[in-house]
């Protein structure tokens, strides 16, 4: 399953997926297809069928109000799922899925658009009967052939994603108007039918007629629990709540949806947009600069009482951010070359004086998981690891994978030595204080940001790289210009995030294999093409069960460990979350999602906090 740049962007989140519960594998074994309200990969959900709302909710949440929120960058479409256009934020919430993942449980997905699912007895294949209720929010019911048009379209047309994460599905159709069946290649790929869960249905009424390969700034229509009010292009959009949501009195949305409207403000950069939340034109704000959160949040709201802080923690795999070396690059193709980069960087350094001491150091593509490896690899793990030998680096069964760790000074001796002694091996010298190749061309490359936030990390990096006679050199550009690069791969280096969950499987494919390597607006940044890698991403996705899909996985990522594609960042395991004090929240947040849709306007507190908000757009600076 998936957490990714692709999916965050389009606003739809695909999740990980599932086998049988327990009960479902008494009827297979008699023959029968199953017929279940969830599935799960790890046996029984923890919620019976007539479950009433997520237990993390406030069933009883106040409804109403406005939560005004930060987006970075521009927009000019409303169409989410293709390569053209820079996409609206916040588009999700005008579509629902059949399924809903539940955010408090492990690859557990329950009924929502659909309200039951069958499982055929020889796993080749899903049905979903859609509930009778479920309508667009024109009135016209969302049925079976909408399912399969959204289905069709999008692997048609649709990012290039959605054809590598749904290429196990051979056939799908509506056997009626409300029911709908996918039908897969074979039995192999078990979280397929939970993918599928979360498609995001879209209506095919509304698409006939308009080209869904174009951006469109036409207002969408949708089924789920927003639809768009108004819009200023590249500026604002205003999401307002539909108070006859066909599903809100459904347990997966009880709860939820609270804000009448929701609307997104776009901002150049981050550091004007915490400008615009300390004077209260924003009303929330996830923190992902560590710098900012240690310093910037003492100002009079926050020293009044009007502004809160909290570190909220979660259990997400935290995934892998790095520098991605292009591997269509010549000048990145060895992997001595590559480890030159990491071993000159100084996580403890930037840690102390960059990041005030907030950060992990990341290990690992599945971190914070118990799929990621560590130490040598013993037991089923080696097993499969053995198949490989002498296609993958030896040291790979011999010494486990290390990264540098320095004493934090900032004067990286070592480092530097062991780098020039790889540059050296892989044929690079110093001449006149550059680095050059056997030809005499020097070692001259560029770092694409999309953001001035990272130039605090990539700027000290590059006066080391410069130290060992490179030619690094820093871009940052825009949200939308960055996009239309990173599809064309037209980049030497950047900052690249993989993320993952706790089930990964189909998205692989699309991160790290041959296949997609040249696919323009593939997720497979760093330009991964290793046969191995393939054969371990096929096995994973194909795993039978849980202890197999962990070995396999741990497998995978010493591969690409040991291949040294990225130079590995840090994590934190915690969502650092500022807010104006009217809002409130349930008791507790579940474990793998910061739900903010479950949060809701406190009545009683509004009125001082706008208050509060005039007072201080009015002081002087």
């Amino acid at each position: 399953m998936l957490n990714r740049r692709d999916l965050l962007a389009s606003g739809f989140a695909l999740s990980a997926a599932a086998t049988l519960p327990a009960a479902g594998a008494r009827a297979q074994a008699a023959g029968a297809a199953t017929r279940t309200h969830a599935l799960s990969l790890l046996g029984e959900p923890a919620l019976p069928a007539d479950f009433t709302h997520w237990p993390w909710v406030n069933p009883n949440a106040p409804k109403g109000g406005e939560i005004a929120l930060t987006a970075l960058g521009s927009f000019d479409s409303f169409n989410n799922a293709i390569l053209r256009g820079t996409a609206a934020v916040g588009l999700g919430n005008l579509y629902d899925t059949l399924l809903k993942e539940s955010a408090d449980e492990a690859s557990t997905e329950y009924c929502h658009l659909a309200g039951a699912i069958e499982v055929p007895a020889d796993k080749k294949g899903v049905v979903f009967d859609l509930r009778e209720a479920a309508r667009w929010h024109d009135g016209r019911p969302v049925t079976a052939e909408d399912v399969v048009w959204t289905f069709n379209t999008l692997r048609q047309h649709g990012r290039p994603f959605y054809r590598a994460y749904w290429a196990d599905v051979t056939e799908v159709v509506a056997e009626g108007p409300r029911r709908v069946v996918f039908r897969f290649k074979d039995d192999t790929n078990r979280e397929l039918a939970l993918i599928l869960g979360q498609l995001p249905v879209l209506p095919r009424h509304w698409w006939e007629g308009r080209d869904f390969a174009r951006p469109t700034l036409d207002v969408p229509l949708g089924s789920g629990p927003y639809r768009i009010e108004r819009f200023e292009a590249g500026r604002s959009v205003v999401y307002r709540r539909v108070e006859d949501y066909w599903a809100r009195d459904l347990p997966t949305a009880k709860g939820t949806n609270n804000f009448d409207t929701m609307r997104y403000e776009y901002f150049r950069d981050s550091t004007v947009a915490l400008e615009a939340f300390k004077a209260g034109q924003i009303d929330f704000r996830t923190e992902n600069i560590a710098k900012e959160w240690a310093t910037a949040y003492d100002f009079p709201a926050v020293q009044r009482g009007l502004v809160k802080r909290d570190e909220i923690k979660h259990e997400l795999p935290t995934g892998m951010q790095g520098f991605a070396m292009n591997l269509r690059r010549p000048l990145f193709q060895d992997a001595r070359v590559r480890r030159a980069f990491i071993e000159v960087f100084d996580f403890e350094w930037m840690n102390a004086n960059l990041f005030y001491g907030s950060y992990a150091r990341t290990r690992s593509y599945f971190s914070n998981s118990e799929l990621a490896s560590s130490g040598l690899p013993d037991g089923r793990e080696k097993e499969i690891l053995e198949r490989f030998r002498g296609k993958v680096p030896e040291q790979l069964f011999t010494e486990e994978y290390k990264l540098p760790v320095t004493d934090g000074s900032g004067n990286n001796r070592e480092g530097l030595r062991r780098a020039l002694d790889l540059l050296r091996q892989a044929g690079w010298t110093v001449r006149d204080r550059r680095l050059v190749n056997a030809q005499g061309q020097p070692f001259a490359f560029e770092i694409l940001l999309n953001s001035p936030s990272f130039e605090r990390i990539a700027l000290p990096y590059v006066q080391v790289l410069q130290r060992l006679g490179m030619e690094p050199r820093v871009r940052t550009v825009d949200a939308a210009q960055y996009q239309v690069r990173i599809d064309a791969f037209d980049y030497d280096v950047t900052v690249e995030g993989i993320g993952q969950s706790l089930s990964p499987g189909n998205e692989q494919r699309d991160f790290f294999t041959c296949a997609r390597v040249n696919d323009n607006g593939s997720q497979n940044v760093a330009g991964i093409c290793d046969p191995v890698v393939d054969e371990l991403v096929e096995m994973v996705v194909g795993a039978p069960d849980r202890a197999e899909l962990v070995a396999r996985t741990r497998a995978l990522d010493r591969v690409l460990l040991w291949n040294n594609y990225l130079v590995p960042h840090y994590h934190s395991r915690t969502f650092r979350v500022a807010y104006w004090d009217k809002l409130g929240r349930p008791e507790r947040n579940p474990r793998y999602r910061l739900a903010l849709d479950t949060w809701w306007i406190e009545g009683g507190r509004e009125g001082t906090v706008e208050q509060g908000k005039r007072e201080t757009r009015a002081a002087p600076r």
